[in-house]
């Protein structure tokens, strides 16, 4: 038996990168998978990867699996998402807010409109994807919500600063630390429910990926410093089937946690050898 048997999941960003292997790994365990990006089609985008990539993977492996086409960034198609969602499968068991988005921009350089455009994606999507499948969640069949965050949130603490290189991360810093406090307060808001789990990840080291390897945060796909998307994906997984009384709240890191719950044996990166955010610290 599989640990997502009989659920029914929804991931976002699933057309490449560490959406994708979320949704692979969701399906081989057992869920039924709505895989959503904007990216329907191979070509459709720059970066490899694509919808329906994703989902003829899932099935040729027995899976089971539809893809949504989607811009988060608009209320509107969120709303949409979980019909379609709803539409195809029932009742929402497991949202994974995966989608992201940065430019790497330094603040005084950055347009407005893309700021406010990653916000959107970033922190306000998971918002309102969060508050649309909760009435499935509440209504006593429970679930899990987890984020995907990212190293960027923990900052560069206070100065001075003795590294004064601007690489662009501020946005994408200040969105993931948004989310993880989202994250611990809608956990604390559904806790009275007791079998809701809402939590928050990032990866222990960058994982290569299609995006990652076009901003040049990785060597390529195979640079041996990177931690491949399945970590993650465990991590999530983990997140998504454990008991909500051991990992509601939490804002971890993949190899950190999966050693704690005993699926790896070894862990090293962020959370293992570095502190990780305040709010992995409570």
């Amino acid at each position: 038996m599989g640990k997502l048997d009989g659920k029914t999941a929804l991931v976002t960003g699933a057309s490449r990168g560490i959406g994708q292997a979320i949704a692979e790994l969701f399906a081989a365990e057992g869920a039924r998978v709505v895989c959503a990006a904007r990216t329907v089609q191979e070509g459709d985008h720059p970066l490899e990867g694509s919808l329906d990539r994703t989902v003829e993977t899932i099935t040729a492996a027995g899976g089971e699996a539809t893809a949504v086409a989607a811009n988060i960034s608009e209320e509107p198609e969120c709303l949409a998402l979980v019909e379609d969602a709803r539409a195809a499968y029932g009742p929402i068991d497991v949202l994974v807010n995966n989608a992201a988005l940065n430019y790497y921009i330094p603040t005084v350089d950055y347009p407005t409109n893309r700021w406010v455009r990653a916000f959107k994606i970033n922190v306000h999507a998971p918002f309102i994807l969060s508050k649309t499948v909760l009435p499935d969640m509440t209504s006593g069949r429970g679930g899990a919500i987890v984020n995907i965050s990212s190293g960027a949130a923990i900052g560069p603490g206070r100065g001075p600063y003795e590294d004064q290189h601007a690489r662009g991360g501020v946005m994408y810093g200040a969105s993931k630390a948004a989310l993880e406090r989202f994250t611990q307060g809608l956990a604390q808001e559904l806790s009275a429910h007791g079998n809701i789990t809402v939590a928050a990840i990032s990866p222990s080291r960058v994982v290569p990926t299609p995006g990652t390897v076009f901003h040049k945060l990785v060597d390529g796909i195979d640079d041996p410093r990177g931690e491949p998307p399945l970590m993650m994906a465990r991590a999530v997984l983990l997140l998504a089937t454990e008991p909500p009384e051991k990992v509601n709240g939490r804002v971890a890191y993949s190899q950190q946690i999966l050693k704690e719950f005993g699926w790896i044996e070894d862990a090293v990166g962020r959370g293992v050898e570095t502190a990780g955010s305040g709010y992995s610290q409570i």
